[in-house]
């Protein structure tokens, strides 16, 4: 008999009960088991390990084939005009592309980076490589569950509220569905939110977010759609707008009505697009891209108005050319190069562990404690 969500609400909070550190606020679920929320070190809050991105893939426009390797930089100015239109740079879970990601999050450690967020939907992780690259480069790697939209419109489309709602519930309660050793620590839906069963996923979030204050984080799809329907259709659901990331920010809305924004909603906003390098989206180039100035500028009008405590920084890496291996600026880029900009520009080393270590603690807090 399926089980109804007020069901499994008192079976989690049976559960809840009996159980230990796993739901003590002052732990995160990591790939190796619950982890001491002081141990994270500087996070990286929202970023791709081991993907494989190549149903975005676009055709090139006028170039039949390029050749695309890490010994090979005569092609990098067109892969990163146009990063979606060659397969090979889509691929992080190639041979290549895992040896790669293995150096790059070393090089993280080695730049005292503490955790990285893998925010790969429930149907695109690789939990024992993602064990294997948190055991060797010893940096914490923490897992969601969800749905990122686009991935899956076919096993989506006739799924109900309640059944994406279980699908939750079970990851959440009971671990992975392919290794449950492991815990996801938050939930992320991701989306247009244009056809019916998108909004149906998202609700499906807003209802477990609501009854269990557990981390939850939104990335908006291709189309710049109004975050105000995002969050009207979240909140009517009970989720509750100050535990829910606002991915994608850098180029989901405009500078002018982002203030607006925040102070009516509360929630976080992620700045991660920093080290793109190009000025549109290729997957719908209408869509601009703020350069990492601009995103620095209004990080700092952010601060200005006493918002700095719901800012979170991150890459947004899931294509082989924007690592270091390839030519890119890698997972270690804020620490190399923004934050030593943003300190030449007014920010404080409070400012800075503000939104790269409290701030992501805070939200991946159960408890909010």
């Amino acid at each position: 008999m399926k089980q109804s969500i007020s069901d499994n609400k008192n079976k989690i909070m049976l559960s809840n009960m009996q159980s230990d550190k796993r739901n003590d606020g002052n732990y995160v679920e990591t790939v190796r088991g619950p982890m001491r929320m002081s141990k994270l070190g500087t996070t990286l809050t929202h970023e791709y390990l081991i993907c494989d991105f190549s149903n975005l893939y676009v055709p090139p426009f006028y170039v039949n084939s390029y050749d695309f390797t890490a010994s090979s930089l005569k092609n990098l100015g067109y892969v990163r005009q146009y990063p979606y239109s060659y397969l090979e740079n889509l691929r992080l879970n190639d041979v290549e592309g895992i040896t790669a990601v293995f150096k790059e999050v070393d090089l993280f450690k080695r730049s005292y980076g503490g955790t990285i967020v893998d925010k790969s939907s429930c149907l695109n992780r690789n939990i024992s490589v993602l064990k294997s690259l948190s055991d060797t480069t010893d940096v914490n790697i923490i897992i969601g569950t969800g749905y990122n939209i686009p991935d899956a419109p076919n096993l989506l489309s006739t799924k109900t509220t309640e059944e994406m709602y279980n699908d939750i519930q079970d990851e959440m309660e009971n671990g992975c569905k392919t290794e449950r050793s492991v815990k996801p620590a938050f939930i992320a839906e991701g989306g247009d939110i244009i056809l019916d069963f998108e909004i149906r996923a998202l609700r499906a979030m807003a209802l477990y977010q609501g009854q269990f204050r557990c981390p939850v984080s939104f990335h908006p799809g291709k189309y710049v759609i109004p975050l105000t329907e995002i969050m009207r259709i979240y909140q009517e659901a009970g989720g509750r707008a100050t535990e829910l990331v606002i991915a994608h920010i850098d180029r989901s809305i405009g500078t002018e009505n982002i203030m607006e924004f925040i102070e009516k909603n509360q929630c976080y906003i992620q700045f991660d697009q920093f080290g793109v390098d190009t000025p549109f989206y290729q997957l719908n180039p209408r869509t601009d891209i703020m350069s990492d100035t601009q995103k620095i500028q209004l990080i700092a009008m952010m601060k200005a108005e006493g918002k700095l405590h719901r800012v979170l920084m991150s890459h947004d890496i899931h294509t082989k050319h924007r690592m270091v291996t390839f030519g890119g600026l890698g997972y270690v880029h804020i620490s190399h190069n923004v934050t030593p900009l943003m300190l030449k520009r007014d920010f404080t080393l409070d400012d800075i562990y503000l939104i790269r270590n409290e701030n992501p603690y805070r939200w991946l807090n159960r408890l909010n404690l």
